[in-house]
């Protein structure tokens, strides 16, 4: 689209008052946006609130900034990162979204976008997952979430997920690691594009773009407020064929997730955890109510049924890909936190911890002796809760 258009789609969605359920019914009833602003006030009363109407009939204050700032930051793409605002209107505007309730007008998108270069549709991923969870994992969730993410990004899925701390970081990584061709994963944020949230994560944003796409709804410069990130979490479930829960508390974002996902017609999947783990109950509520068990990413293609070879989610130990070490695990507390509540294996704890064998034996070992880990069969262990 021209630079004209552009900005009248940035008009009617900055226009106070005008969500974009009312900008919908705009489009459907006169067109393109420029079409919405030849209209008199009186044919724009017939669909809209008088001080909607009232709002159309002259430009937002902020539109020459952000108009400017949009014209800047699309100036601004770099070799084999595409920048692009996708319109509703556009052949470009992923199909998946069209499908929801609420699609968004404008999508911000930044990395590698099929068709970008053209006027041809991208070919946005056919297979996808959403891969959610909590901003506080323990140690085997994240680890979880890292190891379904490679394998099946190493089967050409597409993972989706959200820049946040914990699970969704953790998939990222893992779907970068695991991806072979093709767009390894799908960051949907919650503040402008031009902002990364958190700044922890503004080296994996830069290698999500070089090797798969962040889109956002929100207008450049927008902060991170509260209410965008749930309301964010629809578009997550639309990109996805499904959605895969690691970890999540009782009162959690990724059960939005869930919930928009089963709205959708789609599947949930969840993987169970420790009875003691206040990180696993959200994912015992999602079993209960019907979302599919998993232990395996095999357990995931099949249910979607997604062709695949024979996958083997292995302890990262061995495969190389091992969790960053806890920093400063200086006493007993620290080690107890590297455990989590699952059953984990001596070699896990060396790469968690970063200990040498002979250190961390002799700090299981008082552990154990004072009754708060559990030595089990296969050489494993597990910390036990406190009565």
């Amino acid at each position: 689209m021209d630079r004209a258009e552009l900005q009248a789609w940035l008009r009617l969605t900055l226009t106070p008052g005008v969500g974009s359920e009312a900008a919908r019914r705009l489009l459907a009833a006169f067109g393109l946006p420029q079409a919405i602003f030849e209209q008199p006030l009186a044919a724009l009363r017939q669909l809209l609130t008088p001080a909607q109407a009232s709002a159309l009939q002259q430009p937002p204050d902020g539109l020459p900034a952000q108009w400017q700032a949009t014209l800047d930051w699309l100036d601004a793409a770099q070799d084999g990162v595409a920048r692009r605002v996708v319109t509703l209107g556009d052949p470009a505007y992923p199909r998946s979204l069209l499908a929801i309730e609420d699609p968004p007008c404008l999508l911000y998108v930044m990395g590698q976008l099929p068709g970008a270069a053209n006027a041809a549709a991208p070919d946005w991923p056919q297979r996808a997952l959403a891969l959610v969870g909590s901003r506080n994992p323990t140690p085997q969730g994240a680890q979880n979430a890292r190891q379904f993410a490679r394998a099946l990004a190493a089967e050409g899925v597409t993972v989706v997920s959200g820049l946040a701390l914990g699970i969704d970081g953790a998939a990222h990584e893992g779907a970068l690691d695991g991806a072979n061709d093709g767009l390894a994963t799908i960051a949907v944020v919650g503040t402008g594009i031009d902002r990364v949230y958190p700044r922890q994560h503004r080296e994996l944003a830069h290698r999500i773009a070089a090797r798969g796409v962040i889109v956002s709804e929100y207008p450049l410069g927008t902060p991170p407020l509260p209410p965008n990130f749930p309301k964010r979490n629809r578009l997550i479930a639309a990109f996805s064929q499904g959605t895969l829960v690691v970890e999540a508390a009782l009162q959690s974002g990724s059960l939005i997730t869930a919930r928009l996902t089963v709205e959708q017609g789609k599947e949930v999947f969840a993987i169970p955890g420790s009875i003691h783990s206040p990180q696993s109950r959200g994912c015992h509520a999602l079993i209960r109510q019907g979302a599919k068990l998993v232990e395996t990413a095999q357990d995931v293609l099949e249910e979607l049924r997604w062709p695949a070879a024979v996958i083997a989610i292995e302890n990262e130990a061995t495969n190389g890909a091992a969790t960053a070490p806890i920093a400063q695990i200086a006493d007993e507390d620290g080690l107890l936190q590297a455990l989590g509540a699952d059953p984990v294996s001596l070699d896990a704890l060396l790469a968690r911890t970063g200990f040498d064998t002979a250190t961390l034996q002799a700090r299981l070992l008082t552990l154990e002796l004072d009754g708060r880990v559990g030595r089990l069969p296969g050489g494993l262990f597990q910390r036990l809760a406190q009565t």
